[in-house]
């Protein structure tokens, strides 16, 4: 099988189910994106060396890879005629009820915010603070996504979530590896 097919030479792609969009359609960026956050999930991966973490992060990346097979379908697309998904899984309640132990426990090993935080705390908190960041971006595309077509509620409550999470295992990241959390203090010049 040859990685190019030159399909999409001329800016236009085929959805899961086989409708055809532009490349800039709104939905190839929602999917596009949560790709992208796949990827950022994978650095923060290599900057770590807790099991608990590794595994939290893999699951994780299964289930963004769920959620971008989804966004690819239109839902019409979404069901087979005999009823039955065409993607087979979809992210589930019990996904974003994960999600929100995992922060829990997480939480548990922190002190009380006082203050913002500056984004950093070494390699591996810095690449979840961005992983945050990117997850935020695929939020916002997947809000306007519903805004336009029919979605499920369940694909924005756990990218938001994860967001969460993922500012909360910064934090666990940069207190595990003793570095330290850079607090914005505002001056009053």
């Amino acid at each position: 099988m040859k990685i190019y097919t030159k399909t999409g030479d001329k800016g236009s792609t085929s959805l899961y189910g086989g409708v055809k969009v532009s490349k800039a359609h709104i939905r190839i960026d929602a999917y596009g994106t949560t790709d992208e956050l796949n990827s950022n999930v994978g650095v923060i991966a290599s900057h770590n060396s807790n099991e608990q973490v590794k595994e939290q992060l893999l699951k994780i990346q299964e289930n963004i890879f769920v959620l971008g097979s989804e966004l690819a379908t239109p839902k019409e697309k979404l069901y087979l005629a005999n009823g039955k998904s065409r993607i087979g899984q979809m992210i589930q309640e019990s996904d974003i009820e994960t999600l929100e132990s995992w922060i829990d426990e997480w939480e548990k090993q922190l002190d009380p915010l006082t203050h913002f935080i500056l984004p950093g705390g070494g390699k591996a908190s810095a690449s979840a603070h961005l992983a945050r960041t990117v997850c935020r971006r695929a939020e916002r595309i997947v809000v306007a996504l519903a805004e336009n077509e029919e979605i499920r509620q369940e694909l924005q409550k756990y990218l938001n979530r994860l967001s969460d999470y993922f500012f909360v295992l910064a934090r666990v990241l940069a207190k595990m590896d003793n570095e330290p959390e850079v607090l914005w203090l505002p001056s009053k010049d």
